[in-house]
């Protein structure tokens, strides 16, 4: 096979599968959703949504933190 024949079939090549990649591309924008988009489409059931509580903060939340600060220290 002559070098040009192989250097034109390379280069098709190349190009298919540029053409292939760059149409398959499909890279998700960044958008805003509301509440008004999704009103149709939410993941819990209503049942569900009636008996969640409220979230009670934990009194112990600093005490954790500072623990866990204090693990991080190297022994010695």
């Amino acid at each position: 096979m002559k070098l040009e024949i192989a250097r034109a079939l390379f280069l098709v090549g190349a190009l298919g599968v540029t053409t292939v990649a760059a149409a398959s591309w499909g890279e998700a924008r960044p958008t805003v959703f509301s509440k008004s988009d999704a009103a149709g489409q939410c993941a819990l059931p209503r049942v569900a949504k009636a008996e969640q509580g409220q979230a009670k903060p934990d009194n112990d939340l600093l005490l954790f933190l500072f623990g866990m600060r204090q693990g991080l220290r190297p022994f010695g």
